[in-house]
């Protein structure tokens, strides 16, 4: 058995904190040096730990990492960002290549579990999910991957997409997906009866791209709180972007956040840079869940990103106008805890008896590592040095006995 006690390290807090692992679990987390006694000491000597990223958004089939840059195309309407989109990746590197490149990257800023929404529709059919998922494999010891089948075409306005969605959760999808019911397919409750039942059949969680604003938002936001409640998935829908919430005035918003809360509603914002979006200290303040992912990282929708959580958090941070500690806490909790919560990824986070992952910054607190998002980190595996994307100064002895081998 192999038992490591990690010393001189700080919490989010900036007080002092000890790590104690065994065989890849932590046995001790706390303020105390716990019994070094036959163990291997690792001193961190005043750097920051901090629990593993989880991404609660994104689009593994979508993204060029790992292929050539290709400039941002202009388009006017929906129609053609799809029209173009599809042009794109016909052109591009096999999707399990950019998928494997892009899955390396995040793991290697921290990530260690994502909701990833991959297209699942009548025109595309299963393609993308299979190349998905033979990547997820391939991760499977570093990254757990929540899939959300996604219709990205629409559901009612693209016919036969309802069945290929079924058949997608019969494949093993965990969540069935939505878009814009009003706006795309200009029938919110047929979009709704199509997802809410196949949920109520196979036993999936919900999350539903809604990108629509002010008032058709609210509406649509008021209905999936009502289906959620009358089909007893409380806890177990999301609905991501919400645009809406970041339209409406205060009456309003306080009125839709007690009903999102009520039914267990949460929210995913990336704080998108063109646009209003929701409210996060009030959301939450209403008892909403609210969490962040990258969404689009590099592909056919926005050229930026690069799969780094904290450079998530800190754009967070920086659209909401979050200064104190507090608030720059919860940026990162979007990213951690909150986002863990909503993919349902058990056995998480800094406590005793759980998987022994964590990352390892140099920055007095969490605050401090929110709004200066450094890249030098490392990343500890099971108790063990993984790698990290830039170098970081740490005790030799970690650094001797490394996680094992990569996916080539």
């Amino acid at each position: 058995m192999t038992y490591r006690v990690f010393v001189g390290a700080v919490g989010a807090d900036g007080s002092p904190l000890s790590l104690a692992t065994r065989d890849g679990r932590f046995t001790y987390v706390g303020p105390q040096t716990p019994d070094t006694a036959h163990a291997q000491v690792i001193d961190l000597q005043g750097k920051l730990v901090l629990p593993g990223f989880v991404d609660g958004h994104i689009h593994l089939d979508k993204s060029f990492v790992g292929d050539r840059w290709r400039p941002h195309r202009p388009a006017s309407t929906l129609r053609e960002r799809l029209a173009a989109e599809k042009q794109e990746i016909a052109d591009a590197a096999p999707m399990e290549d950019r998928a494997d490149a892009l899955m390396r990257q995040c793991v290697s800023f921290g990530t260690l579990a994502m909701r990833c929404h991959v297209d699942v529709d009548a025109s595309t059919g299963l393609t993308h999910l299979h190349a998905v998922m033979a990547m997820r494999d391939k991760w499977r010891e570093w990254l757990d991957i929540e899939l959300v089948a996604f219709p990205q075409a629409g559901v009612i306005r693209c016919p036969g997409t309802a069945a290929v969605l079924e058949a997608a959760v019969r494949e093993g999808v965990q969540v069935v997906g939505g878009i814009d019911p009003t706006t795309l397919d200009g029938d919110a409750h047929g979009q709704l009866d199509v997802i809410f039942g196949i949920a109520e059949r196979h036993g999936t969680k919900i999350d539903i791209h809604l990108h629509e604003p002010g008032d058709i938002g609210l509406a649509q936001l008021h209905r999936i709180a009502a289906r959620t409640q009358a089909a007893g998935l409380q806890g177990r829908v999301s609905v991501s972007h919400a645009y809406g919430l970041g339209d409406i005035g205060a009456a309003a918003l306080d009125t839709v956040a007690r009903t999102l809360a009520d039914a267990g509603v949460s929210i995913m914002t990336n704080a998108p840079g063109d646009r209003a979006f929701p409210p996060i200290l009030r959301l939450r303040e209403a008892g909403v869940r609210v969490f962040t992912g990258n969404d689009n990282i590099q592909d056919s929708w926005w050229p930026y990103g690069n799969g780094d959580m904290l450079q998530r958090a800190m754009l967070i941070g920086y659209r909401s106008g979050f200064y104190t500690d507090d608030a720059l806490h919860v940026a990162l909790d979007m990213a951690t805890e909150s986002a863990a919560a909503v993919i349902g990824k058990t056995d998480y986070g800094l406590r005793a008896g759980n998987e022994a992952s964590f990352l390892v910054f140099d920055a007095p607190n969490a605050a401090a590592a929110v709004a200066a998002a450094p890249a030098a980190r490392a990343v500890i595996r099971r108790g063990r040095y993984w790698g990290g994307p830039a170098p970081l100064a740490l005790d030799p002895a970690l650094l001797r006995d490394t996680a094992g081998s990569t996916p080539t």
